[in-house]
């Protein structure tokens, strides 16, 4: 009997839920466009052709999501204004988007892209406004003036914080922009924009690895230099018809099989992974910083839930996309062979490099007192570009398989830089502290002359001094010469 009365309840349960489920589903489709994005309409397809065409072409269109139903605001917006009798804004951020697209904005809120904004405090952001920069911009929201530099350089990929002026306007220090870091009038973080360009809103576009390269790119972080150089690159520009990059569905081994985007392997479905708007969570390592640094670690830091996933779960994630198209073999050998590059590029240059140039900046500052100014000496150049340029180089080549990116623009880079100017820079402020009148500047000066002595009589760079093992001498000779008798 109780058995029997549990059936029932299931049963009216299940009847309830399908009566409720498609009332549900009604509330979140427009069945025709609204009158209020129709009045939109009837303007603006006249004044902003482009735009109404773009709008046209997308799924916004065919699900009638309107002018309106994105740019709606409210009175507690700052940036909200009246037009033509309806209170809009022109930002429409993250917040906006997650009405409909809960679940994607839920990830790239919680993602390193939606955080990129947060440079605008760091190293980077203070040589565009310090040391490229001037304060010659100014507006009403910086009336002391800002760094042109800043706002047309890292801004416009990082995202500017929006201000917005006291008649209502944004100001154009800070707008327009879609860093994909922005942080918005309504306190969200993020541009959904920055991928998804306005107002058509293309799968195709987005899927597509210039669209990634708008951003990724340059001497500090080449991703889309090396991907075009790299296999995958070279297939899909090969292929690119192929690709069925239209499609909604878009499943790696399934849809298409001639290539891979950068979307494929940091976002896009497989057969048993969903799409994701967390870019992180299929990279173990973050090869942006000087020393290696698991991405799970930058999570924390930020205080994100992804910090969750940690370095070797998000490895396993990369791993479940690469074999759609390698075999395990093959993935785990080159696991192993970019992991040791990293650990070269850690031992040899970024460890002791960062001690030396810690070391260094003491004597310089003991040496100065208060005319002391980062950025102000060669060495201060010569070290940044070591991590910030090659060292970044190296390990994305190695991560993207692109060799020459490895190997030229990286670690040849590294070597070049390292015993043609850093040494001898290093040397050079040493000599300086020793002759300086500061009692402290000569006892640094002392501690980095014996710094710098321990470092080059290291394994690693004792050849360099004349003081290489014979046996290893003699092992790389005999190499030599095998590959010679190879040819004859």
């Amino acid at each position: 009997m109780i058995m029997l009365l549990s059936r029932i309840h299931l049963i009216i349960l299940m009847f309830i839920m399908a009566i409720a489920a498609p009332a549900a589903a009604a509330e979140m489709i427009q069945m025709e466009l609204s009158d209020d994005s129709r009045e939109c309409v009837e303007c603006h397809k006249g004044i902003n052709v482009n735009i109404y065409q773009q709008w046209g072409n997308s799924k916004h269109f065919r699900a009638n999501v309107g002018c309106y139903e994105c740019h709606k605001a409210w009175e507690e917006d700052i940036d909200a204004f009246e037009h033509e009798g309806k209170l809009i804004s022109i930002i429409v951020s993250p917040k906006d988007c997650s009405r409909c697209h809960e679940k994607q904005v839920e990830e790239f809120v919680n993602s390193h892209h939606a955080k990129a904004g947060r440079i605008m405090g760091s190293l980077d952001n203070i040589l565009a406004e310090q040391v490229e920069g001037n304060r010659g911009m100014k507006t009403e929201g910086f009336p002391d003036g800002i760094s042109a530099a800043a706002v047309n350089g890292c801004w416009q990929c990082h995202g500017s914080v929006v201000k917005v002026n006291k008649d209502g306007r944004l100001d154009p220090a800070t707008w327009p922009n879609t860093g994909i870091g922005r942080v918005n009038p309504d306190g969200s973080e993020g541009s959904c924009t920055a991928c998804h360009q306005r107002h058509e809103f293309s799968v195709a576009q987005a899927r597509q690895p210039e669209n990634c390269g708008k951003c990724h790119m340059g001497p500090d972080h080449p991703q889309i230099e090396i991907y075009k150089a790299s296999k995958h690159g070279i297939n899909y520009y090969a292929n690119k018809e192929r690709m069925n990059l239209e499609s909604s569905k878009w499943v790696v081994g399934e849809d298409y099989f001639a290539a891979p985007t950068c979307a494929t392997c940091h976002m896009s479905a497989t057969d048993d992974m969903p799409v994701t708007h967390n870019v992180g969570l299929r990279i173990k390592w973050n090869n942006r910083p000087p020393q290696l640094k698991l991405a799970h670690e930058t999570d924390k830091k930020w205080g994100l839930e992804s910090a969750n996933i940690t370095g070797d779960m998000r490895k396993s994630n990369m791993v479940n996309v690469c074999v759609k198209c390698h075999n395990e073999n093959f993935v785990e050998a080159f696991y192993i062979q970019y992991e040791a590059q990293l650990q070269l590029y850690s031992e040899k240059w970024a460890k002791p490099g960062a001690m030396l140039y810690a070391k260094a900046t003491e004597v310089l500052q003991a040496v100065k007192g208060t005319a002391y100014a980062r950025f102000a000496q060669k060495v201060d150049y010569t070290w940044f570009e070591l991590w910030h340029h090659e060292g970044r180089r190296v390990r994305h080549g190695a991560s993207m398989m692109a060799p020459d990116y490895t190997q030229w623009h990286g670690n040849y880079e590294l070597a070049k830089h390292w015993y043609g100017q850093y040494i001898p820079e290093l040397k050079e402020v040493a000599e300086m502290g020793k002759k300086s009148d500061s009692p402290l500047a000569n006892e640094l000066a002392i501690d980095l002359e014996a710094m710098i002595d321990e470092v080059m009589n290291s394994d690693n760079h004792k050849w360099s001094i004349g003081k290489e093992d014979e046996a290893t001498t003699a092992e790389r000779e005999a190499r030599r010469k095998q590959f010679l008798e190879h040819y004859e």
